[in-house]
């Protein structure tokens, strides 16, 4: 199973996200566990996690969290600001699962 975090300021919009991502796995028989947090408490599913995609309002932490994940095997990416405002969750579940493949 893949594991995809996602973060944000709160956690709030992103989990509106990771529910039409979930809907998305389900229709497309993909088996994967996605969950949302804030920037605070990364550190409590980091290591769990094959890929860590940011909100567009927290794109300034790419480079650092690049630096932290990346050496670990874990991509670091900022979700496109027209899929994130759009929940569009089957176009960024494929993305993820793309980051995952290609690591």
């Amino acid at each position: 199973m893949k594991n995809i975090l996602l973060v944000c300021a709160a956690g709030m919009s992103t989990s509106m996200l990771v529910n039409k991502m979930e809907q998305a796995a389900v229709e497309n028989n993909v088996e994967v566990s996605i969950r949302a947090t804030s920037g605070g408490d990364i550190k409590k599913y980091i290591d769990e996690a094959d890929v860590l995609l940011l909100g567009p309002q927290v794109s300034y932490l790419k480079n650092d969290y690049k630096k932290q994940f990346e050496p670990q095997g874990i991509p670091v990416e900022v979700i496109n600001s027209i899929d994130y405002g759009t929940m569009n969750g089957e176009k960024v579940l494929n993305w993820a699962l793309d980051l995952i493949n290609s690591k």
